[in-house]
């Protein structure tokens, strides 16, 4: 006989695993099924592992400049085995984490593969057999994997996704990185850093093509004075793979060229996990692997709502864990405020970091505003001199006529924390006005926020 539950949730990463949270708390039944990972990619192999990676190369990369400070470090070097284990020690102390939200939630937890045999209806495929569920409300988080392309599938000895660039079989010597979104660029970052030959190349006109054009264009020369190479207008046709090498052919300027390679990182795109489970025969409509949902992330099935990487963009983990409360608020009989997608901030953790919330100045432009921009450097800010982090910059877009801010946009250290503020700032409808009179404390980096808004009018102090 079947369990049953006011709300099933399929995926227990940031998107599924929130969302059975807030629906306990709002006093329904609840359970969730996860096949591989509780925290799902994110936590065991995304943002979180890639992040303590990342820490590991920054403060590499901070000893090399020990001179700079006063300090000495000699003899330089790093494990890599030592890096990745504290990465995966990291997450596992967290897969642990959600583990124990489960239980203090009063969640119940079922391990194995989920899909939908009928409206309402939950059959799961564990070690120990089949448990079949029953709920009016499902909440599909499935998450997404890495995108594959003819010819670039992944092997795990060559050529690599995410995924096994987190558990590196080697250190590359000569690096491709194909892809220069948020994952190929962190992972290129974290690459070079640690001396790898490091090529990223990217089909668009330039890297990390959803920024703003004047923010790749700082983060590209930044990447470049590194030893980085880029080859924007550029695809990999085919890759030939030997022992102990790979043979890239890559058509840039109508012409093919060949390198050699070491490693090759795919960094191509995700895929949404929504094949195998029943979708379309419940009436779901799928576009290129996503569900097609409204903005409550209904998804025209009476019952189920898909939230996070499995629907519509931005694929984002703080995306998903929002869409999750949205969701269980709503099945609770609430009416929360939909999740807006030019409201939520997008964050890349290279070196230099860079960070941003709303429209670029170009699609400010195409909506037809006529717009006001603002821009500071981190030179002419006295905590980023002395914090020895003088290269970066702070853009803001505001609509002329209202004042709205419109977007915000930055590159340099510790940028990912500052775009809060302008986050809360959209969030609460804050004008021009509003910003230019709000203290920002001294010496801080978020002074820049400050300034950035007052060039927009004219009015900065320290440029």
């Amino acid at each position: 006989m079947a369990q049953t539950f006011d709300v099933i949730v399929i995926g227990a990463g940031p998107g599924g695993y929130v969302a059975a949270i807030r629906a306990s708390q709002l006093g329904l039944k609840v359970a969730i099924v996860e096949r591989e990972h509780m925290g799902g990619i994110c936590l065991n192999w995304g943002c979180i592992p890639t992040k303590a990676m990342l820490r590991s190369s920054e403060v590499y990369h901070l000893m090399h400049r020990a001179k700079e400070f006063g300090l000495k470090a000699d003899n330089i070097s790093y494990d890599l085995d030592a890096v990745v284990k504290r990465s995966r020690g990291v997450a596992k102390q967290l897969n642990s984490g959600v583990g124990h939200l489960m239980k203090k939630n009063k969640v119940t937890v079922f391990m194995g593969a989920a899909t939908l045999p009928a409206k309402g209806k939950v059959s799961v495929k564990t070690d120990k057999g089949t448990e079949e569920l029953e709920a009016k409300n499902i909440i599909l988080a499935t998450g997404a994997r890495a995108r594959e392309l003819p010819g670039l599938e992944a092997d795990g000895k060559r050529v690599w996704t995410y995924k096994h660039a987190l558990v590196p079989p080697h250190m590359p010597k000569k690096l491709l990185v194909i892809g220069s979104g948020a994952i190929g660029i962190e992972f290129a970052s974290f690459y070079n850093t640690l001396g790898a030959d490091t090529t990223v190349v990217e089909v668009l006109d330039r890297i990390l093509p959803v920024e703003d054009a004047e923010i790749s264009a700082f983060a590209e020369k930044s990447f470049k004075k590194q030893g980085m190479k880029i080859m924007a207008k550029a695809m990999v046709k085919k890759l030939d793979r030997g022992a102990d090498k790979v043979t890239a052919h890559i058509e840039v300027g109508g012409k093919v060229e060949t390198h050699d390679f070491d490693t090759v990182i795919s960094a191509v795109g995700i895929v949404a996990n929504t094949e195998g489970l029943g979708l379309e025969a419940l009436g779901a409509k799928i576009d290129r692997s996503f569900v097609v949902t409204d903005e409550y992330c209904r998804s025209g099935v009476e019952g189920l709502y898909v939230i996070g990487d499995a629907t519509n963009g931005p694929w984002l983990a703080h995306k998903a864990s929002h869409e999750g409360v949205m969701v269980a608020e709503l099945i609770a009989g609430g009416h929360p405020h939909p999740v807006k997608p030019e409201q939520i901030a997008g964050c890349t953790y290279c070196h230099p970091q860079v960070a941003s919330v709303g429209l670029t100045e170009a699609k400010a432009k195409e909506r037809g505003y006529e717009v006001k921009v603002g821009r500071f450097p981190f030179i002419g800010n006295g905590k980023a001199i002395a914090l020895g982090e003088p290269e970066g910059m702070i853009k803001t877009v505001f609509d002329a006529k209202t004042g709205e801010l419109l977007g915000a946009h930055m590159v340099g250290a510790e940028v990912t924390e500052l775009i809060q503020g302008y986050v809360v700032g959209q969030k609460l409808e804050t004008t021009e006005a509003d910003l230019m009179e709000t203290v920002f404390p001294h010496p801080t980096l978020s002074e820049m926020m400050h300034e950035s808004v007052l060039d927009a009018y004219g009015r900065a102090i320290h440029i």
